[in-house]
């Protein structure tokens, strides 16, 4: 009977190892730099006026949280060094509302950049992104990943 209990009790130790994901990758999202700038001007013989609107629009928190919705396989993470990918992902604007791009690249933990492109749209930017770093996993994982050195 002692025999069972202790093979009952590695088994239920042992299965949360099992259980577990393989390593997703871990990813580090830029800050957006995005801007954009309105105005206009009008005048008569009665009088001119003019009005200007705009400023910075950042967007990094709307990215990851489209990131974490759209790529489940990947970790989102604030530490840059432990990251295996760096994703810059840029909304422009200041153009019409058809004219907009959101512009992404992404960086292997090498430095090398693995992909990059344009899109209409902040999801379509996220997954075209998230394929081509998935895809970089699979066929590379943290194999391909250098070691940290001390210099």
């Amino acid at each position: 009977m002692d025999v069972i209990r202790s093979v009952a009790a590695v088994l239920l130790c042992a299965a949360p190892m099992f259980s577990q994901d393989p390593k997703k990758p871990r990813v580090f999202v830029t800050d957006s730099q995005s801007w954009e700038i309105s105005g206009g001007v009008g005048g008569s013989n009665d009088g001119f006026g003019g009005a200007q609107t705009g400023g910075a629009r950042p967007q990094t928190a709307e990215i990851i949280k489209t990131f974490e919705e759209q790529c489940k396989n990947c970790t989102i993470t604030i530490k840059k060094e432990k990251a295996d990918y760096i994703v810059i992902l840029e909304h422009e604007g200041g153009k019409s509302l058809v004219r907009k791009d959101n512009k992404f690249v992404i960086f292997n933990k090498s430095g090398d950049s693995i992909n990059s492109g344009s899109t209409r749209t902040l999801g379509n930017s996220v997954k075209r992104a998230c394929d081509a770093l998935t895809k970089d996993w699979a066929s590379h994982g943290s194999k391909s990943q250098p070691e940290s050195t001390s210099e």
